[in-house]
This record gives structure tokens, sequence and C-alpha cells, in this order.
């Protein structure tokens, strides 16, 4: 299993989602994607990305992980995870994930993708 999780600032567009995702998933050699996540409820752009990609969107709760790479104090204000989309992609991805590595920013979007392997 292979998660994209995204973390935003308000008002992005689909196209600043797609252009993160696939910053990420060359910056780590994640070839396929089985899903992309969100601690965000209310923000169109994530939806619209995800249609496009032709991938799940899931809404995770927030939490605050030991296996976070990165920490803002910006991102724990507002989400309550010191990086909502390591965050984002280690609940989405379940017990047992890892990230294959940190966070990658690009503009106004984040993305950082978990593995897990399936049991």
């Amino acid at each position: 299993m292979m998660v994209a999780g995204i973390g935003c600032r308000r008002g992005v567009d689909a196209a600043e989602v797609i252009a993160a995702v696939a910053a990420a998933r060359a910056a780590h050699a994640a070839i396929a994607l089985d899903t992309l996540a969100t601690l965000k409820r209310d923000e169109p752009a994530l939806a619209e990305a995800a249609l496009r990609l032709g991938l799940p969107l899931l809404v995770v709760a927030p939490v605050d992980d030991a296996r976070l790479l990165t920490r803002s104090d910006a991102s724990r204000a507002a989400t309550g995870a010191g990086s909502a989309s390591e965050a984002a992609a280690l609940a989405a991805a379940g017990a047992g994930a890892r990230l294959l590595g940190p966070r990658l920013a690009v503009g106004r979007v984040t993305c950082a993708i978990a593995t897990r392997d399936e049991p």
C-alpha cells in the first residue's frame, strides 16, 4: 500500500496538488499510489486532484506521530500535527506504515508518501 498525504494552504487548486504529488513520487521513486490522504475536509482542490489522478481521497484524523520526519509549529497550530502531510500519509497507510522520506513542499502544497507492506 502506498499513500500520498497532502497538506496545503486554503485556496490551492488541483493543479498545485497534482504537481506536489508528482514531485514527491519522483523524489521517492513511488511508482504507484493507492490513495490520497489529508487532514482537511473542506478543500475542494483535494477532491478534484484525487478525481483527476483516479485515486480515492481519505480524510483522516489529525495525530502527532513519533514517526514524523518534519515538524512545523504552523502545521501543529492549524491541524494538531507537526506535519499535516506526513501525519495524513501515515494515518491512512495504517499500522506499521513508514514514510519514504520527509514531506516535499511545492508552492502552497506539501506531500509525503507512506508505505505499508500488505500482511
